[in-house]
């Protein structure tokens, strides 16, 4: 009976559904890539746990690759829409990549998208900047700026990102921004002395939500948290659930060989809460529920707190990351 009660007083705290932002970097994916099985499968599963997807390393030439990839995940999930928002191909050479964006186009929509006008070329692969719908009455809208910086220039991309922060926040009088995606931000890429002088670390209102130390990448022969998501502005910090490195290897339960044909990196993601944490007036049928659990659930003995005492001093709960 403990254990009911438990549960229902979970479904009363931490019920309100939450919205998951990802950032995967799918290592060099093509059509002969994606159309591959395994592949296929697991990138579909990877991306439908996510309201907005933001991939990188996309080198289709094509939108076939993306176009099969949307088919899939109708095929997957026929009660969601997905919809996507792709840069131009980015890259000082022959080589080129595209940010592209899959979001549920039933959860979210595109507002605002620019191309980032890099007039010095401090960036390999310029941000593709897109604000989108938020289901909140707190933050309807959210500002999302994607970047994959390239190894040998990682100090130089991540302060000139600071500027991008700027140019958002004049050209659509928003500062709530979620800049994500592989920075390279760690190990010899960019050592923590200089992590830890970089103007995103240095500038008030920036928040590193996937901690140092956490390791974002598949091989276990490296252990480095290149992938990054950096959140500025009050409103979409107040709604920050959960953040992480998504471990596909072991929740899909696959080699590591199997797991390096999707990719050499793990996506990372944040949840956020639909409404702000805050303790929120209890309705009349919650109050009758909580009544019936005092009934219905014994004392844990002195000094414990029973329902009511538990939903009067605003228990927050914090869920996990669902596979």
């Amino acid at each position: 009976m403990h254990s009911l009660a438990a549960f229902l007083l979970i479904l009363l705290a931490g019920g309100t559904e939450t919205f998951r932002i990802c950032a995967f970097n799918t290592q060099r994916l093509t059509l002969v890539k994606v159309v591959t099985e395994q592949v296929k499968d697991t990138l579909v599963r990877i991306v439908a746990r996510c309201d907005i997807m933001v991939l990188q390393e996309v080198v289709d030439s094509s939108n076939k690759t993306i176009s099969f990839l949307l088919q899939e995940l109708k095929r997957f999930d026929g009660s969601r829409r997905y919809s996507s928002l792709d840069s131009s191909r980015l890259g000082r050479s022959t080589y080129k990549e595209k940010y592209v964006y899959i979001y549920r186009s039933d959860k979210t929509q595109v507002l605002n998208s620019y191309q980032y006008e890099d007039e010095d070329d401090l960036f390999a692969r310029e941000p593709f900047v897109a604000q989108f719908t938020l289901p909140s009455k707190i933050l309807p809208s959210l500002v999302l700026v994607p970047l994959h910086t390239t190894p040998k220039d990682v100090e130089k991309e991540l302060n000139a990102l600071y500027d991008v922060f700027l140019d958002v926040s004049q050209r659509w009088e928003s500062k709530e921004v979620i800049l994500l995606g592989d920075f390279n931000a760690d190990c010899a890429s960019l050592p923590k002395k200089r992590l830890s002088q970089l103007l995103l670390r240095t500038k008030a209102g920036f928040h590193w939500v996937i901690p140092d130390g956490e390791d974002t990448t598949v091989r276990a022969s490296t252990h480095c948290t290149y992938d990054r998501i950096v959140m500025h502005g009050e409103g979409c910090q107040s709604l920050l659930q959960a953040a992480a490195a998504f471990n596909f290897p072991k929740s899909f339960q696959l080699t590591e060989e199997e797991a390096l044909s999707i990719s050499d990196h793990y996506p990372v993601e944040v949840e956020l809460n639909q409404t702000a944490h805050s303790v929120q007036p209890l309705s009349l049928p919650t109050l009758l529920l909580l009544s019936l659990l005092l009934l219905l659930v014994p004392s844990a003995g002195p000094g414990s707190l029973n329902p009511l005492e538990l939903a009067a001093h605003g228990c927050e709960v914090h869920t996990a990351f669902r596979t």
